[in-house]
């Protein structure tokens, strides 16, 4: 048996769910960076921190099986200490407690202090901007809100968040800054909600002050705007993306739905026409965006009109880049009051519908990127591929530009122009132009 007391204490942070997690993580790595404690992401270490995502029931399956995965080699003597914390253990801490015992303590989402005093660290206030990041040296998520006041019936978020709370602009630049100076160039701005950003502090929707602010950051190249809700969209925001080249010509707009019953229902405050109107107007703004969306089917009293309705709309709307969940029924959200009476079946085989549509879509929109040149930023090698990006796509979720790399050479986190010799549906194939 191994002696416990001789092994020093190695932090490994396990992150589950979303780029919200990632940051949480990462911020959580930089304090204990600067408590002098060794820190790990994803790697051995004897004592394990679990960022959990409680989001819908694939996530909380997942955030469970990995806290039993870790408890077991807690049992077994090949880690020390095991603390969970993040939307999960928010939302379903005395549960957890109950059924999981043998963690060693849990913590909610707000709860950084106390889970650094757990791992024998101190919060420190003056590190703002100070994080451990884990993605590729070229690109850092910058969270700017926490929380969410929209009302969304099928939404847990606001009970494992709580309310919108802004950060300051000053303090978003400081920590830009502090990116840029590691090597960062894109931001992917995120936040439960971009376009309620400012009302808490500013009394008003100011995002489009901190995009006027952010560009003005030396090194940073590009900035991308993720999750938009489209209630009170900020239309300044648009003629920024417009005048700066800075800002990609991309926006994250999750829709949800578009048949208007299934929108009254989920409580989104929006009707078909307006949406179709706001995103023609985004069209008309900007023409060349990539408009990213992600849609729910399943919800609750979803008949297969409100289903066509919707098919119909994402055939019209050729969205450049689309994701499809199926409806998760969530305790304590106002949608748990309703029978969630769509079948399983039925919910993957409409998801299955609306993906295969999208890929028609999206394999039309690639042939035509074909003989065309992108300037790509370049995330990472992977087999014998440079793995690139253009400014229409987002880490993880979009389209890649691979580079063969036994016949090119591209710098790995730098900028290329790359010229499109082919396409899949969601891939494009590429060399470095020449010019």
């Amino acid at each position: 048996m191994r002696t416990k007391s001789l092994k020093k204490n190695k932090i490994n942070v396990v992150t589950l769910g979303c780029s919200k997690n990632v940051y949480d993580s990462e911020v959580l790595m930089g304090q204990l960076k600067a408590n002098n404690k060794e820190v790990v992401h994803e790697e051995e270490g004897n004592v394990v921190v679990i960022n959990t995502c409680g989001f819908i029931a694939n996530a909380k399956e997942e955030s469970v099986n990995t806290i039993l995965e870790y408890v077991q080699k807690k049992e077994a003597g090949d880690v020390d200490k095991v603390f969970v914390t993040g939307c999960l253990s928010e939302r379903y801490k005395p549960d957890l407690e109950k059924e999981i015992p043998n963690v060693d303590e849990y913590f909610g989402t707000s709860d950084l202090p106390n889970l650094l005093k757990a791992l024998g660290a101190d919060y420190k206030h003056e590190l703002i901007g100070e994080r451990l990041t884990t993605t590729p040296k070229n690109y850092a998520y910058l969270k700017i809100a926490e929380g969410c006041d929209r009302p969304c019936s099928f939404c847990a978020i606001p009970l494992m968040r709580g309310k919108h709370k802004s950060k300051p602009i000053e303090e978003l630049v400081e920590e830009s800054a502090k990116l840029a100076a590691k090597g960062v160039k894109e931001l992917i701005l995120i936040a439960q909600d971009l376009t309620y950003y400012g009302l808490d502090l500013y009394k008003k929707r100011n995002l489009a002050e901190l995009l006027q602010a952010l560009v003005k950051v030396e090194g940073i190249e590009w900035i991308r705007l993720h999750y938009a809700f489209p209630t009170g969209f900020p239309m300044d925001v648009l003629e920024v993306m417009k005048n700066e080249p800075k800002i990609c010509n991309y926006i994250d707009i999750p829709l949800q739905h578009i048949a208007d019953p299934i929108l009254k229902s989920m409580r989104r405050g929006t009707t078909k026409e307006k949406t179709t109107k706001l995103l023609q107007d985004f069209r008309v703004a900007v023409p060349k965006m990539a408009i990213r969306t992600t849609l729910i089917v399943g919800y609750p009293g979803e008949t297969e009109e409100d289903f066509k309705i919707l098919k119909n709309w994402v055939a019209a709307m050729r969205f450049e880049r689309l994701g499809c969940f199926t409806y998760s029924h969530e305790e304590n959200t106002h949608a748990y009051s309703l029978e969630d009476d769509v079948p399983e079946e039925i919910k993957q085989q409409r998801a299955n519908e609306i993906m295969e549509l999208q890929s028609q879509i999206s394999w039309e929109l690639n042939q035509e990127k074909i003989g065309k040149t992108f300037k790509c930023i370049v995330d990472r090698k992977e087999g014998n591929h440079f793995v690139a990006r253009t400014e229409f796509d987002s880490p993880d979720v979009d389209n890649e530009v691979l580079i063969d790399a036994t016949k090119h050479y591209v710098k790995v986190g730098g900028f290329v122009d790359i010229e499109i010799t082919d396409a899949s549906d969601f891939d494009l194939y590429g060399i470095p132009s020449q010019s």
